[in-house]
This record gives C-alpha cells, structure tokens and sequence, in this order.
C-alpha cells in the first residue's frame, strides 16, 4: 500500500513538473521553408537557443512548405497565436495585408513584430516593431548600381516576389528613385532616361526558376534590354545554373556595363555568380542577424522595454571586385 500511494506521489510530481519545464515559445513563422534565405534566419535563431540553453525562452522557428502558400503561412500565425505557450511572435508577411486581417482576427495579448518584410504602413499599429533590412534603401542601392553601369538610362525590367509583399514593394520604389530622381513614381516612361518595358514588372511569387524563366521571355521580346533590376534573388540562389546559362552568353555586356544586373541578396550561389561577371552587383540582406537578434527583441518586448521601431539590421554590397570582403562576419 505504502508502494502504491509513493508511486503515486511520484507521478503527481512528475505531472505537475511538466508544465514548469516546458519553455516558453517565441515564434518566428517566415513565408516559406523551402527559401534558403529563411534558412539563415533559422540558423540565427538556434544560434540564439545555444547560447541561451539555460533560458526560460525557446526560439521556435516555423513557416509553411513553399514560400507561394500565403494562405498556409496565415493559418501558421492563427495556430501558434492559439497556443498558450506562445509568448511572443516576429512574423515575415508573404502577403501583408491577409497577415494583418489574420492578426486583426485574432486579437492576440502577446507582443507581434515583423521581421525580413513588414506589414503595410496603414497596418504597422498591429506590430511593435520591425526587425530587418531598409528595404527602401536596399532598392535604392540597387538602382544606384544600375544607374552607375549606365548613367545615360536605358530600358528596364524589374523581376519582384509576391505583388502584395511590402518589403519587395518598397525595394522597387527605392530602385525606381534612384533611377529617375524622382520619388513616387509607380512606373518609369523616360524618367531620367529609364523606361519599363511592356509586361513590367514580372511577379515570380519568389519562384527562381519562374524568375529566371520570365527574364528569358523579356528579353526574347526586347534584345536590346538593358537592365534588369531583381528585387530578390531567387532567380540567383533559386535556380543557378539556369541564371547561369540565360546570362552566360551575355558575360561580356555585363562586363563592359552595356547590359546591367542589379539583384538583390547574397546567399546562396549568388556570390559565386557575382565573382563569375553574370551580375553587375549584389545588395544583401543579413538573414542570420534576424533570427538571431529577433528573440532578444521579443523578450525586450514581453518585458516591456524600450524597443527601437524600426531595428534596421544593415546591407552587404557586392561586385565582382570586392566578393572576397564584402561580407559582413
């Protein structure tokens, strides 16, 4: 009897320890898991778990099978919103203004960032702050690259993700003002000597072998295009070796600036390709400083601390002459 009831005892302790052990969840669900890019966010934040094995907080990375399932990611937000142990949450929006309806449904209690890409600017009350890159400024740098190669103007493609993703929206803006001199505008017709071409800009929904597939049809349409500007660099880390076939043949132009290709990112292949002359110059993200900051952030956040808004987390440039150093470790 005297067995029984110590065993009992035991695995009433056990129970009721159970819940005590088990971390709280900060979460960062990202568009997609099939991004090399969210890769390195992931990276960042089990980086952070390694270091903070000893925390009352657990970085929980998370996000739907295939960067294009915008409705997948918004189902992820309204699960982990549901959840008890989730304390605090960074999201990166696929599309901006279904994650702001999905957290406008749910109400949550608990501290909401964004992180990589943001919410709108009509809907940036629903988040604390944004951790990640100046996207404006990113696709400024990208049009100041091209502009550099070819300062006279030219015609233009732009190859963008998801039409309703804010991030790639801003970057776009910020290429088109660097080109034109002039802010604003939502398509170039001769502006500072640049023109968009017809069925610009393409929308790849962050598809590298849609992306490279698309430039290979502009410039079946117009072989006298003289830039491309690419907003993401899918088509680069995504689908290399076709980026390296439909471009191959162009080496010589991208070298002597008659053809220019600004892009955006630095992971993958992408610094390989820019130390083989098939990209005029890359503007990168810093993915594993996200995930790895975003917990700290978080944690700022459920504490009630001071937390910057936004929290810019800053850009690598890269050129053929300088992909040994232009990597920030």
């Amino acid at each position: 009897m005297r067995k029984t009831l110590l065993l009992a005892a035991v695995a009433a302790m056990a129970l009721g320890a159970g819940p005590a052990l088990a971390k709280k969840q900060l979460v960062i669900v990202v568009k997609g898991l099939d991004n090399p890019f969210f890769e390195a966010i992931h990276q960042g934040c089990e980086k952070w778990n390694k270091e903070n094995a000893s925390s009352e907080y657990e970085c929980f990375y998370t996000g739907p099978a295939s960067t294009s399932d915008e409705a997948g990611e918004a189902q992820i937000v309204q699960d982990m919103l549901s959840k008890a142990d989730t304390v605090a949450m960074a999201i990166s929006p696929s599309n901006a203004p279904l994650i702001a309806q999905t957290i406008k449904s749910a109400n949550p209690s608990i501290p909401i960032m964004t992180v990589d890409a943001d919410l709108s600017k009509e809907d940036a009350g629903l988040r604390k702050t944004y951790l990640g890159t100046d996207n404006y400024l990113m696709g400024k740098k990208i049009g100041e690259y091209i502009k550099k190669g070819k300062p006279n103007g030219g015609t233009i493609c732009t190859i963008e993700g998801n039409p309703a993703a804010d991030n790639i929206l801003r970057r776009a803006q910020g290429m088109r003002d660097a080109l034109s001199g002039k802010e604003g505008l939502a398509a170039l017709a001769g502006e500072g000597g640049w023109t968009e071409v017809a069925g610009c800009p393409v929308f790849t929904n962050d598809d590298g072998a849609k992306g490279v597939q698309a430039m290979t049809d502009i410039l079946a349409a117009n072989p006298k295009l003289d830039a491309f500007g690419i907003m993401g660099g899918w088509p680069l880390f995504g689908a290399p070796q076709p980026y390296r076939d439909l471009f191959g043949p162009l080496k010589d132009r991208i070298a002597s600036n008659d053809f220019v290709i600004g892009a955006a990112d630095t992971i993958g292949d992408e610094i390989a390709i820019a130390r083989d002359g098939l990209v005029t110059a890359l503007v990168g993200q810093r993915p594993f400083e996200m995930g790895y900051k975003a917990p700290s952030v978080m944690i700022d956040l459920i504490e009630g601390k001071a937390v910057a808004d936004p929290v810019f987390t800053g850009l690598d440039e890269c050129t053929k002459d300088t992909v040994d150093t232009c990597i920030q470790k």
